[in-house]
């Protein structure tokens, strides 16, 4: 007997709703976890240097199906990001010891548009940039925003992570600054200014100004740490979905880097809780 015959069978009509609505559910799980089983096996595919178009001979498909089911699950993971093309405002820093001083991106936060902006493109969104020159005056009131850059650039953004109950960046008297998580009183000092190749970053969605949404912050303690935190979301884009949509939150990470370049992770992971932020 199948299990739909065994539904049948029952005679009370709440028993048998109740043992259908279950075996819907376990189907329907049993369906996700398949569909990511060949999603992730097309993903290899392509990987290895195979076209969509050899994919889908192999398979017996349209070219037009194999793209369909690579796309599959990401548009609901896009949702993470907002509800359109993506703005992401970058924190320029002034090089005054120039004939004709200018403000200009680091590597690092410059790569970390480019991640982000491949991955906004994977889920259906565009991506631009904006600089934001000094003295960092980012316009905050604005859907579907990524800003880039720690408070020392963008000092604005200090005072906005007050809306954070986990999480602050503190500058230190000498100027510098760190994270401190203020709900284990733990301090998170960059390994770089020890000389280490490793920087701490903020990811976090905190609430606009005008109380008409949240923008998504992504800031490093110095400019390794902003591409880690980039490094982190674009890796966690599905696990960070499923979690918390887009409902408002904070973590720390920290990223390792290869010592020859600061742009070659070697690790981002988080080192706190991924704080859910209380009636976000």
């Amino acid at each position: 007997m199948t299990d739909a015959e065994g539904v049948a069978a029952i005679s009370d009509p709440i028993e048998r709703a109740q043992r259908a609505g279950a075996l819907i559910d376990e189907h329907q799980e049993a369906v996700a976890g398949l569909s990511k089983l060949r999603r992730d096996a097309l993903e290899e595919a392509l990987a290895t240097g195979m076209t969509q178009t050899e994919i889908a001979s192999r398979l017996d498909m349209t070219r037009g199906r194999v793209s369909q089911l690579l796309q599959a699950g990401l548009k609901a993971e896009r949702a993470f990001y907002g509800a359109g093309a993506l703005t992401v405002a970058i924190g320029a820093k002034r090089e005054a010891n120039r004939k004709d001083p200018s403000d200009v991106l680091s590597a690092e936060s410059f790569t970390a548009f480019e991640l982000l902006s491949e991955s906004a493109r994977r889920v259906g969104f565009d991506a631009t940039y904006e600089v934001v020159p000094a003295p960092g005056n980012v316009h905050l009131n604005r859907p579907n925003l990524i800003v880039l850059t720690n408070p020392r650039l963008l000092p604005f953004l200090s005072q906005v992570m007050e809306a954070d109950p986990h999480i602050r960046y503190v500058q230190d008297t000498d100027g510098g600054w760190y994270l401190v998580d203020i709900t284990t009183g733990k301090e998170y000092r960059s390994p770089r200014d020890r000389g280490l190749s490793a920087d701490y970053g903020y990811v976090g969605r905190l609430p606009r100004p005008d109380g008409k949404g949240t923008f998504l912050y992504l800031a490093g303690t110095h400019a390794p740490g902003t591409l880690g935190a980039a490094q982190y979301v674009v890796g966690n884009l599905g696990q960070l979905y499923r979690e918390l949509k887009n409902r408002r939150f904070s973590t720390i990470v920290k990223y390792e880097f290869d010592p020859a370049s600061q742009l070659t992770m070697r690790k981002v992971e988080p080192v706190t809780p991924l704080y859910r932020h209380e009636g976000a």
